[in-house]
């Protein structure tokens, strides 16, 4: 979430890389661009600082220059529904050490979304048939990117025994149900922002307040610049069968109160 996001990242991702020896890390960078969107130059960035897969969402095209930087760049992942004419791919394979593959999708919800998306079941169903997790690929992860949280539940329900994880973004406050379902499937409503927590959903707090007390607008929104906490998800996955075998929240940095796997 805008430049406390991107720092965060920039300046946590490389150690943290290496103190939990991950193997592989999804960024989700729907709004490390002032807020709204992501540019090439900062998407650059955010794989550079250790990234290995970028994720979008409902915003994904907000700045214009991502149309043909994501032509260019299959590291960057934008929702599976978004527009049957879309520029990108929404989904991508990718190597994560020792031949093992990892899936990675997003799909965006329909319940009190701005604008009518094409059915993410339908459009996600289509994709983990091909790359069964334990087959075709050794893990598989989700991207339910959308604001209701019994529709990511639903989503999780139903890619239990066909995905690694199905993780929630968009509403930039993390949740605290992170599970491993029965069939496998690492879960959790929303992993949260990378994002200053002294703020209005990473916005400065002021033009938000001001908005809800008066309903006025008076000024344009503009994301907060204190530390960030970086917040997220740790997984661990059985090559053989893609089954989640361990779920850590990740909080590290800023003001919420620290998490990680030990």
């Amino acid at each position: 979430m805008g430049r406390a996001g991107r720092t965060a990242i920039a300046t946590r991702l490389a150690e943290l890389r290496a103190t939990w020896k991950l193997d592989f890390v999804v960024v989700n960078g729907e709004n490390a661009t002032s807020g709204v969107g992501l540019s090439g130059a900062h998407a650059k960035a955010l794989l550079e600082a250790g990234a290995d897969c970028i994720t979008l969402g409902d915003h994904a095209f907000d700045q214009k220059d991502m149309m043909q930087y994501i032509e260019t760049e299959p590291r960057v992942i934008r929702p599976i529904n978004f527009a049957k004419g879309a520029p990108g791919r929404g989904h991508g394979v990718f190597e994560a050490g020792r031949g093992r593959k990892i899936l990675v999708t997003q799909v965006l919800g329909q319940v009190f979304m701005k604008r009518p998306f094409e059915d993410p079941f339908g459009k996600l169903e289509q994709v983990l048939k091909t790359h069964p997790r334990g087959g075709a690929v050794q893990a598989s992860l989700v991207d339910i990117h959308c604001e209701a949280t019994s529709e990511k539940m639903a989503m999780g329900h139903w890619c239990d025994g066909r995905a690694s994880v199905c993780v929630g973004t968009h509403t930039h406050v993390p949740t605290a149900d992170a599970m491993i379902l029965p069939g496998g499937c690492a879960y959790l409503s929303d992993a949260g922002m990378c994002g200053d927590y002294h703020s209005v959903i990473g916005m400065d707090k002021a033009e938000p307040m001001r908005r809800f007390v008066t309903g006025m607008v008076k000024g344009r929104f503009a994301p907060a610049m204190e530390e960030a906490t970086l917040s997220g998800l740790y997984v661990e996955t059985d090559d053989k069968t893609g089954a989640a075998t361990r779920i850590e929240l990740v909080r590290q940095g800023g003001r919420l109160t620290q998490a990680g796997p030990v």
